[in-house]
């Protein structure tokens, strides 16, 4: 038991020893409940994601900001190392394990060797680059598979909301100017900017179709609504 805290202390592997430390606590408050397999906190965290798509709807009416909840430059990494498809977090636990098992094993053969000094520290990086390029392989190959396990959830974006219903929230509705107020699937509401392109008359309070969306003045074209009655 000595030689193998001895050797999980040593250089390379402590460089993951601890880093898989991390990674067993992170699942064990997941199996727990207190995370959840995406990084985000339990329920009181999930909870306030809802709430936060919700205001993000309102903010795509009422600035030009286009927030999608996303980190692209994350994700363009994952997808250049072949890596994507999966929570980062199953990818960084996958790339801590088998490096640390990798460089374990590789210490352990150094230590049987028995070289010292300079030449021990070369043989230790020389482990360390075969436990990162073989963390590498091995999680590009386990993600594959993984990857049916979750399935890509397209974020939210404005142009949900072509084909609903709105209400007009402004007096008048012109090529320039109005506002409206949408309901998203989850319940929560957005004001949205509006325009249309004819000389409809659209009151404060009227009901109207969003029937496209314009990415480049990011506003919604809509026309006259009325329900059957």
């Amino acid at each position: 038991m000595g030689e193998f805290v001895r050797t999980a202390l040593a250089f390379p592997t402590v460089l993951f020893s601890f880093a898989l430390l991390v990674v067993i606590g992170f699942w064990l408050l997941a199996l727990m409940g207190g995370v959840s397999a995406h990084g985000h906190a339990g329920p009181a965290g999930h909870g306030q994601g809802h709430g936060g798509h919700g205001h993000g709807h309102g903010g795509h009416g009422n600035d030009g900001g286009h927030h999608d909840g996303h980190d692209p430059g994350g994700e363009g990494l994952l997808a250049a190392a072949g890596l994507d498809g999966v929570p980062v977090t199953v990818v960084l636990s996958l790339l801590t394990t088998v490096a640390w098992f990798v460089s374990l094993a590789g210490s352990a053969l150094l230590d049987g060797t028995g070289a010292h000094g300079p030449v021990r520290v070369l043989l230790g990086i020389a482990v360390l680059a075969v436990a990162l390029a073989g963390a590498w392989s091995a999680t590009w190959v386990l993600v594959r598979p993984l990857r049916r396990l979750f399935p890509e959830v397209r974020p939210p974006s404005r142009e949900d909301f072509v084909g609903s219903l709105c209400v007009i929230r402004t007096g008048r509705v012109g090529t320039d100017f109005g506002q409206a107020e949408v309901t998203a699937p989850d319940g929560s509401s957005a004001v949205v900017q509006v325009r249309q392109t004819g000389e409809d008359t659209f009151a404060s309070g009227s009901t109207a179709l969003l029937y496209e969306y314009e990415p480049a003045g990011e506003f919604f074209w809509v026309a006259p609504f009325d329900p059957v009655t």
